[in-house]
C-alpha cells in the first residue's frame, strides 16, 4: 500500500504559507531524486543507461538542473522546453527532441543545440533537411497498430497521432541513410500512466526485434532504444508502487537474450519518464474559502481546475488530506471545488474527508507532473507559485506567482499602458 504523507508539519507549513500565500504547488528534491536514482539502479546493467526526463511533465527549470546534475538528459516537444533544457545545462545529445506535427522554427533550434531529434512521421524527413538540415543523431517514433493496447489517456495506438507503421519504420530508416544520417536511435511510447509490469517488457521486446530487423535488412546498427515513459504511479493509497527493479531485470533478460546474439550488445537504453520522476513529490496546498449545502456539499478552494485539471480532463484520481486532520475519521463527503465558471472545475467527487472548516489547508496530493504544467488563463485565473522543499529542509521559490500585471502585459486595446 502507498501511505500518502506530506513532507512538512503543520506548524512549519503555516510558517510557509505567511511567506507564500495559498495556493501553491510544494515539490520535494530528495523524493524526486529518488526516483530518479530508482530508475538508474534498476536499469544500471545497460551499456550507458540514460533517463530522458519528460520536461512537459514539469517544465521548470530548476527541476531539469537537478535532474541534469543527477544524470538525466531530457525529452522535449516544443521549442521553450527546449530553451528550458539548454538554460538548464542540458546539451548536445543529452536533448532529444520527440517531433510532433513540428514547425520549423523548433526543428532549427533542435538542430542549432545539437540535439537527438525523434521523428514523428515519415513526411517529416524531407521537411526537416529543407528546413534545418538532418541531426548528427536521427530516431524515428513507432507506432506499434494493433500490436499493443493503449489507455484512456495516450488512446489506442491505431487511432493514436502520433508515430510510424512498421512499413514506414524501414522506408524512412532506408531513406534517412540514403540522405546521409549515419546515426540512429530507435523509440515507441505507447503508454501512460501504465501500471502493468508486462507491459514494459513487451516493449522492450518489440524494439529489441525492431533493431535486429534493422540491422538485417538495412545495416543500421541503432545506437540506443529507448522504451519511453508511461511509467505509471500509486495515485491511490490502496495502490503499490512498481517493482522498477523486477522491471529492468526482466528486461535485461530479454537485451541478453535478444540483443547480445545479434551484436548489439552495446545499444544504449533509455527511458523517458515525466510522471514517475516528479509525480509523486509533488502537492498543491490551498486554503478553505467557502463551505456550501445545497443538493451536495460542497468545499471552495482558493485553487481551481487551472492550477490542477486531471481530474477535470480524465477523471482522475488526487488523494486529499487536510492539514493537521490526517487522523481524524473520514466520516464527511464532500465535493472539493474550485471557483472556474465550469461545472467540472471538482477535484474530488463525492469524497469521504473529515470534518472540514473554512481556513483549513487542504493537500492535493501527486500533483508533481502534468499540474501546474497543464495550468491555463481561462476565466483569468493566475497561474500559483511553485515552491521546492531542498534536501537540507530550505524552501526555494522555483517560480513565482502570476500576477494580474503578467496577464494584461500581452493584451492590446484602447487605452492600454502597455
Amino acid at each position: 500500500m502507498s501511505k500518502k504523507t506530506f513532507p512538512l508539519s503543520r506548524e512549519r507549513l503555516e510558517e510557509l504559507i505567511r511567506t507564500y500565500p495559498t495556493p501553491f504547488h510544494l515539490y520535494d528534491e530528495r523524493t524526486i531524486l529518488g526516483n530518479l536514482h530508482a530508475f538508474q539502479n534498476a536499469f544500471a546493467w545497460a551499456p550507458k543507461y540514460r533517463e530522458q526526463f519528460a520536461v512537459k511533465a514539469l517544465p521548470n527549470p530548476r527541476i531539469v538542473q537537478l535532474l541534469h546534475e543527477a544524470g538525466a538528459g531530457t525529452d522535449n516537444s516544443s521549442i521553450a522546453e527546449l530553451l528550458i533544457s539548454d538554460a538548464a545545462g542540458v546539451k548536445g545529445s543529452e536533448i532529444l527532441l520527440t517531433s510532433n506535427d513540428t514547425p520549423a522554427d523548433e526543428f532549427q533550434k533542435a538542430i542549432e543545440l545539437g540535439a537527438t531529434i525523434n521523428l514523428d512521421d515519415i513526411t517529416h524527413l524531407d521537411f526537416l533537411k529543407r528546413v534545418a538540415g538532418l541531426p548528427e543523431v536521427l530516431c524515428f517514433r513507432y507506432n506499434p497498430g494493433d500490436l499493443m493496447e493503449g489507455n484512456a489517456i495516450i488512446g489506442k495506438p491505431t487511432e493514436a497521432k502520433y508515430g510510424l507503421t512498421r512499413d514506414q519504420l524501414f522506408e524512412g530508416y532506408r531513406r534517412a541513410k540514403e540522405m546521409g544520417v549515419r546515426r540512429f536511435g530507435l523509440h515507441t511510447m505507447v503508454a501512460s500512466n501504465e501500471r502493468r509490469p508486462e507491459a514494459f517488457r513487451f516493449t522492450a521486446q518489440l524494439l529489441f526485434s525492431l533493431a535486429i530487423e534493422l540491422k538485417k535488412r538495412c545495416g543500421i546498427h541503432v545506437e540506443f532504444v529507448n522504451i519511453g515513459g508511461g511509467f505509471g504511479i500509486p495515485y491511490r493509497p490502496e495502490e503499490e508502487p512498481l517493482d522498477l527493479p523486477a522491471i529492468g531485470d526482466s528486461i535485461h533478460k530479454l537485451y541478453d537474450e535478444m540483443m547480445v546474439p545479434e551484436g548489439l550488445g552495446d545499444v544504449h537504453m533509455m527511458t523517458e519518464c515525466g510522471r514517475a520522476i516528479t509525480g509523486n513529490a509533488g502537492w498543491l496546498v490551498s486554503t478553505v474559502l467557502h463551505e456550501k449545502d445545497t443538493y451536495k456539499h460542497y468545499i471552495g478552494l482558493d485553487s481551481c481546475m487551472a492550477n490542477l485539471m486531471r481530474p477535470a480532463m480524465y477523471g482522475a484520481y488526487h488523494h486529499i488530506t487536510i492539514a493537521g486532520k490526517e487522523n481524524e475519521p473520514c466520516d464527511h463527503v464532500y465535493d472539493i471545488t474550485g471557483s472556474l465558471c465550469e461545472n467540472n472545475d471538482k477535484f474530488a467527487i463525492d469524497r469521504k474527508l473529515p470534518k472540514i472548516d473554512i481556513g483549513d489547508r487542504v493537500i492535493i496530493h501527486d500533483t508533481g507532473a502534468h499540474g501546474s504544467a497543464m495550468g491555463f488563463n481561462y476565466n483569468g485565473k493566475l497561474w500559483c507559485a511553485e515552491l521546492l522543499l531542498q534536501t537540507d529542509g530550505s524552501v526555494e521559490l522555483i517560480r513565482r506567482a502570476q500576477t494580474v500585471e503578467d496577464y494584461f502585459a500581452t493584451l492590446r486595446f484602447p487605452g492600454s499602458i502597455m
